[in-house]
């Protein structure tokens, strides 16, 4: 951040026609404006109807245009929320060229909660996309990335538009410390704790009767990779979570 005491070299000002507006873009106690001044290094100075960004050319050319992209999004309607602050300051600081309104409008589903499911970064959009476009895509990335989830919310928007039929959930039984013949109960509970992952994902985004609905028709299914040999998977959203685990067999077996 700029110190207040010098000169700066550059100054830009972001004019905000609506008070409302101006409001939402700053943030209670200022805190998403004090999220973009730590982000992009620029000292932010709030005016009757407008926001000056000072520091150098590089810090205030970014620091207005996320201010902008903002406040397009809240123009458009989208609650803007502290974390997308944070993800606009990334994405823009990583893309100078990226359009905030592509990326956090594309609505992938809203869930039971009543809350929109969209991409947080130009690669978890691009990820969608394929998804959209392709038949199969791999996702590739650290944990916490969004991968299965976002893969989820495709699957259950694709099957509340009819596009599929049945989603298929598989995940390979890869033990931690605990072999299955040890574990109490039937094969179902064995499993089923590999397979937590999926249920929790799922239950974030289907209400849990409308979700134990589809599972008892075989709307959604969710196995372990070893239960798949053999099936017939015809008009089905197939998502393999953990597939760095599988073995070259299970794998050949999958895709085939």
């Amino acid at each position: 951040m700029s110190d207040p005491g010098t000169q700066p070299l550059c100054s830009v000002r972001v004019e905000v026609p609506d008070a409302s507006l101006l409001n939402a873009l700053l943030g209670q106690h200022d805190e998403h404006l004090k999220i973009v001044e730590e982000g992009t290094g620029v000292q932010a100075v709030v005016h009757e109807s407008m926001i000056e960004c000072r520091g150098d050319e590089e810090q205030t050319e970014l620091g207005a245009r996320v201010l902008r992209e903002l406040l397009e999004l809240l123009a458009r309607g989208y609650p803007l929320y502290r974390s997308d602050v944070g993800y606009a300051v990334r994405i823009l600081s990583a893309d100078s060229q990226a359009r905030l309104h592509e990326i956090f409008l594309d609505t992938i589903y809203i869930s039971a909660h009543q809350r929109t499911i969209a991409p947080k970064s130009v690669a978890q959009k691009y990820y969608i996309d394929l998804i959209r476009k392709r038949d199969i895509v791999f996702g590739i990335g650290p944990a916490g990335t969004g991968k299965t989830y976002l893969a989820m919310a495709m699957a259950v928007a694709a099957l509340l538009r009819n596009d599929v039929t049945r989603i298929v959930l598989a995940r390979p039984a890869v033990e931690a410390g605990e072999r299955l013949g040890f574990l109490p109960g039937d094969l179902a509970e064995k499993v089923n704790p590999y397979l937590r992952p999926l249920y929790d994902a799922l239950n974030d985004m289907v209400d849990p009767a409308r979700a134990k609905k589809y599972m008892e028709h075989g709307t959604i299914e969710v196995a372990p990779l070893a239960f798949m040999r053999g099936r017939t998977l015809n008009d089905s959203f197939v998502i393999l979570d953990e597939a760095q685990n599988t073995t070259r067999e299970q794998m050949k077996m999958f895709l085939t």
